[in-house]
C-alpha cells in the first residue's frame, strides 16, 4: 500500500514575521549605541564638502568636530534625530534582515547549505527592497543632522521625524520622500552585499574548521570581517547620499546636484577620488560596530527564541 505523502508542516504567523521583528530590534539596538558616532560621521562630511567649495583650509578630524559638537549643543548634540535614526532601523533594519532571513532560509538545499552566490543574491535584494521602505526616514535623519551646520535663517527646524515627514509631504511633495534614493539603494545593495553573504561565509568556514557550530568566538570574527567590508565599500555611496539628501535650492531655485552620477563626477573633480572616503576612521567605528552588534544581537535572539520554543 503507498504511503500517504508528508506535507511541510504550515509556519505560524509568527514564525514567519520573527526574522522582521528580530532584525528591527537588533538594528535599533545597535542605533542607540552608536549614535553619536554616525552624528560625528555626517558632520566630517558636510564640513569635507563646505571646505572643498569655499576653498579654506580646516580639519576633519573626528575629535575636532566632536569638540565643535560638544561646544555648540552640548551632549544632546550627539543624539539630534535619534527618534529618525530609530525610524529608520523600523523601517529599514526590520525589511532588509527579515528579508535577508526569509530568502536565506528559502534558498537552503536538501543538505541545509546555501551556496555563496545564493547568500550574495539574498544580501542585495534584502538591500534594495528595506532601502526602498527605509528611504524617507533615513532623509529625515540626514536633515535633522545636518541642520545645526546650516546658517539659522536656512535651517528647516523639524520639531521630530513626524514633523519632519509631514512638512516634507507638504512643502516638497510625497515623491521628495524618496530624495537620495539612487545613492541610498546602491549604498544598501553594496552594504548588505558586504556584511550579511560574508558574515554567514565566515562562519561556516569557521565552522568547518574548528568542528564547532557558531561559537562566540565565530560570531566576532565573522562580524569583525563583515563589519570592515560593509564600511569600506559602502562609504563612497553613503558620501553622495548624504550631500543629495541635504541639499537645498540656491537663490535661482538650483539644486547643486542633478543626481547621483552628477554628485559623483563634482565630487570627484572638487576633492578627488580619495574624497569619497573621506571620514573613514569615523565611518568605520560607525559602521563596524554598527554591524557587529547588529548581526550578534540577532545571532543572540534568534537562538534564544529557538530555545525557547522547544
Amino acid at each position: 500500500m503507498a504511503q500517504p505523502s508528508k506535507t511541510a508542516p504550515k509556519k505560524s504567523t509568527w514564525s514567519s514575521i520573527e526574522p522582521f521583528v528580530i532584525g528591527g530590534i537588533s538594528g535599533m539596538t545597535a542605533t542607540s549605541v552608536i549614535q553619536p558616532i554616525d552624528m560625528i560621521k555626517v558632520r566630517i562630511q558636510i564640513k569635507g564638502e563646505q571646505l572643498a567649495k569655499s576653498g579654506q583650509k580646516g580639519s576633519v578630524s573626528p575629535f575636532v568636530v566632536l569638540n565643535e559638537i560638544r561646544q555648540s549643543h552640548g551632549i544632546k548634540g550627539f543624539y539630534k534625530g535619534l527618534d529618525s535614526a530609530l525610524a529608520r532601523q523600523i523601517f529599514y533594519t526590520t525589511a532588509r534582515l527579515g528579508i535577508y532571513k526569509t530568502l536565506f532560509d528559502a534558498s537552503k538545499a536538501p543538505d541545509g547549505t546555501v551556496s555563496s552566490g545564493k547568500k550574495a543574491l539574498c544580501a542585495m535584494t534584502a538591500g534594495f527592497l528595506g532601502s526602498l521602505i527605509g528611504n524617507p526616514a533615513d532623509l529625515a535623519l540626514i536633515r535633522m543632522q545636518a541642520d545645526t551646520t546650516l546658517p539659522v535663517e536656512e535651517r528647516r527646524n523639524y520639531k521630530n521625524v513626524f514633523d519632519a515627514f509631514s512638512r516634507i509631504i507638504r512643502e516638497e511633495g510625497v515623491v521628495s520622500l524618496w530624495r537620495g534614493c539612487g545613492p541610498t539603494v546602491a549604498r544598501a545593495v553594496v552594504l548588505n552585499l558586504a556584511m550579511l553573504a560574508p558574515y554567514d561565509e565566515v562562519k561556516e568556514r569557521l565552522n568547518k574548521l574548528s568542528g564547532t557550530k557558531d561559537t562566540v568566538s565565530t560570531r566576532l570574527i565573522g562580524s569583525a570581517i563583515a563589519g570592515f567590508l560593509s564600511a569600506f565599500c559602502s562609504l563612497p555611496f553613503d558620501n553622495i547620499k548624504t550631500k543629495l539628501q541635504k541639499m537645498k535650492p540656491d537663490a535661482q531655485g538650483k539644486l547643486p546636484y542633478s543626481g547621483l552620477v552628477d554628485c559623483f563626477a563634482k565630487s570627484t573633480a572638487r576633492e578627488g577620488v580619495t574624497g569619497l572616503w573621506v571620514g573613514f576612521p569615523t565611518y568605520y567605528f560607525r559602521i563596524a560596530p554598527h554591524a557587529m552588534i547588529t548581526l550578534l544581537v540577532q545571532d543572540f535572539l534568534t537562538n534564544y527564541s529557538k530555545k525557547s520554543s522547544h
